[in-house]
């Protein structure tokens, strides 16, 4: 009697004790954890993702749903989170931002920003966008360096072997409020965008979803992400600093990962159009006037009118191609005619025939993954809706880019500040990326001015030159040979090799490795 009654004791603390708690997880799709005994939270448990459509059986858990981020206003930000796939109360956590726009620097200058709103939408309408208004789990997660890729068009998934939750816990959030399954219920806010609301909401975010997984709270944390997250995410590193100093609000943030990031306008600017002379997409004589004509420190460089035009004739030759992959094929999925939909017939069948281990790259992934998250099944396994009310799903939200009121003109000085508090920071840059591209970040770096302690050299992987590298006091910079704007998608073995170097605190692979 008195063995019943202890065990009657347990069951009740363990369902009234206070999150976390250890319960043991149990199911055949957990492979490993189906005989373990798991520390999670209550709260945590509840987004626990079971019946994920075409999910491959894997050895880790995953949860995704939704975090409050303003109760008065109704404000809630979707996230996607995996656990490492071994060790994860070993890893750190780090959380991954997208963020960057095609045409987004086109009104980064408050002076020229409505006037130019058509120029934007006209450059748009052809230019595959990645920016304010997109969305991290339709990128990052889904595309690049989550453990689930889109396959088939939005009918399956597949295993992503170079999935960067081998080496650390990854959280994914649809920010801000508009991207992807994100929402207000006061629609006024939609309005008010911008980088501060941002950072702000992002840091409510955590400190709330730590009360979710409380056991990640004290974890060592960094934030990664690619394009206009090159704003996101130094922004949001400099608000825990600041907020730091409070012990109870305390985050072990340890650094900050950038890929192809947008950091500063006029250097991005200069950088993009000198890039796209450099790789023969314009003439001499529309650099000569960009050159000539254009101050891209000035207010609004747009005010002259040889400068504008000559810019215009970078971005219409931009239009034929893909400026986030110079040297790859454009995405004709919803092309017509008999010969385009032959061509879009020979590209998938040559796609299919080279597999993402080999390097393929299929530029229609955008639309997979729209057609997988619109799928009321999908919705509900991920605790979007009940399977019936259906949330319209976009990648990226058009409204959001072409209203946004607050965008910082450069990050630099938030650089300096990370940097003078001893943050890792590390940079990289596909080199065929012509959206931000490899120049751009260049000529940000340098006006930092900082001392150089590794001169420029090349790093490896697989005893191949990944790409070069150099290191500056507090900060590192390396280029992806042969990469677009989304690294990960293009070299997914390296990539995750040099997240690994990252998160070790040591320089990717040198040359006598080779």
């Amino acid at each position: 009697m008195d063995f019943v009654v202890m065990v009657m004791f347990i069951l009740v603390l363990s369902l009234t004790a206070s999150p976390p708690f250890l319960v043991p997880v149990l199911g055949s799709r957990y492979g490993q954890w189906s005989t373990e005994r798991k520390l999670i939270n209550s709260w945590g448990s509840e987004d626990l993702v079971t019946n994920l459509p075409g999910q491959p059986k894997v050895h880790f858990q995953h949860y995704a749903g939704y975090v409050t981020v303003n109760e008065k206003s109704g404000r809630a930000l979707f996230y996607w989170f995996y656990e490492a796939s071994t060790l994860p109360n070993d890893k750190p956590l780090v959380l991954w931002l997208n963020g960057a726009s095609g045409a987004r620097l086109l009104i980064g200058r408050k002076g020229a920003r409505f006037a130019l709103i058509k120029k934007v939408d006209k450059v748009t309408r052809n230019l595959h966008v990645s920016g304010p208004g997109c969305s991290s789990v339709g990128y990052g997660a889904t595309q690049e360096i989550g453990p689930f890729i889109v396959d088939s068009e939005g009918h399956a998934l597949k295993l992503n072997p170079y999935a960067w939750n081998t080496e650390a816990n990854m959280l994914f959030v649809e920010s801000p409020v508009g991207v992807g399954f994100s929402y207000s219920n006061t629609t006024a806010e939609y309005d008010s965008l911008g980088d501060d609301f941002t950072a702000n909401d992002a840091y409510t975010f955590l400190h709330k979803w730590f009360l979710k997984f409380p056991s990640y709270k004290s974890r060592m944390f960094y934030v990664a992400g690619e394009s206009y997250a090159g704003k996101y995410v130094p922004e949001l590193a400099e608000l825990i600093l600041d907020k730091n100093k409070d012990p109870s609000l305390f985050i072990d943030l340890r650094g900050i990962l950038l890929g192809n990031p947008e950091t500063s306008d006029a250097e991005d600017w200069k950088g993009l159009v000198d890039y796209a002379w450099s790789h023969a997409v314009v003439s001499d004589e529309t650099h000569t006037t960009i050159r000539d004509s254009c101050d891209f420190n000035s207010n609004n460089p747009w005010s002259n009118e040889d400068c504008s035009q000559a810019v215009d004739e970078v971005l219409k030759q931009y239009k034929v191609i893909d400026i986030y992959s110079l040297y790859t094929s454009v995405c004709i999925g919803n092309s017509t005619g008999s010969e385009q939909t032959t061509l879009q017939v020979m590209f998938r069948s040559t796609s299919k025939m080279m597999p993402r281990i080999m390097g393929g790259y299929d530029p229609c992934l955008d639309g997979y993954a729209t057609t997988y998250y619109n799928r009321p099944d999908v919705q509900k396994a991920l605790h979007v809706s009940d399977g019936q009310n259906l949330k319209q799903w976009s990648i990226c939200n058009m409204e959001i880019f072409k209203s946004w009121s607050d965008s910082k003109e450069s990050v630099l000085p938030i650089y300096k500040k990370l940097i003078s508090a001893g943050l890792r920071i590390w940079v990289y840059s596909g080199d065929t990326d012509g959206r931000v591209p490899v120049l751009s970040t260049r000529y940000s770096l340098s006006s930092l001015g900082l001392p150089i302690t590794r001169a420029w050299r090349p790093w490896y992987h697989n005893k191949q030159v990944g790409g070069w590298l150099q290191e500056y006091k507090g900060l590192t910079f390396a280029t992806f040979r042969g990469a677009g704007h989304a690294v990960p998608i293009f070299k997914p073995s390296e990539s995750l090799a040099f997240f690994s170097s990252f998160l070790r605190g040591e320089s990717p692979s040198p040359p006598f490795e080779r």
